[in-house]
């Protein structure tokens, strides 16, 4: 399975920003999915889980309901709605699939390339 992601960019605190990961490989849709992110020199750090069925989700206690994972099993798509965006979501945004649901990066060997997302005035 090879991730694409996409939808990050700049924006001013409070703003909302989209990210998307697509795949053409119809596995993707029996594999859990995460977001992890990474600022600079620090590790890497869950931010969200949606399960393979759907019927499950988890955040990071940093994200407090500003966030919103989803799939779309037909186009083969993970999504994550970021809300009301501050300063210390600044980072590189990271979509994972995996068979095992956890909130450990190493758990998941499928990675997007990432996408920056950047908060600022």
């Amino acid at each position: 399975v090879q991730l694409v992601e996409s939808g990050g960019g700049l924006v001013q605190p409070g703003g909302s920003l989209r990210l998307s990961c697509t795949t053409s490989d119809r596995a993707f849709s029996n594999l859990h999915m995460a977001w992890f992110r990474q600022a600079p020199g620090k590790e890497r750090e869950f931010v969200a889980f949606y399960s393979g069925t759907g019927g499950y989700q988890e955040y990071a206690d940093f994200v407090e309901g500003r966030f919103a994972a989803s799939r779309n099993w037909v186009e083969n798509a993970a999504y994550l709605q970021m809300n009301n965006l501050k300063p210390e979501d600044t980072a590189v945004y990271y979509c994972a699939a995996g068979s095992f649901a956890s909130k450990r990066p190493d758990r998941y060997p499928t990675w997007g390339q990432g996408t920056q997302v950047s908060v600022s005035s």
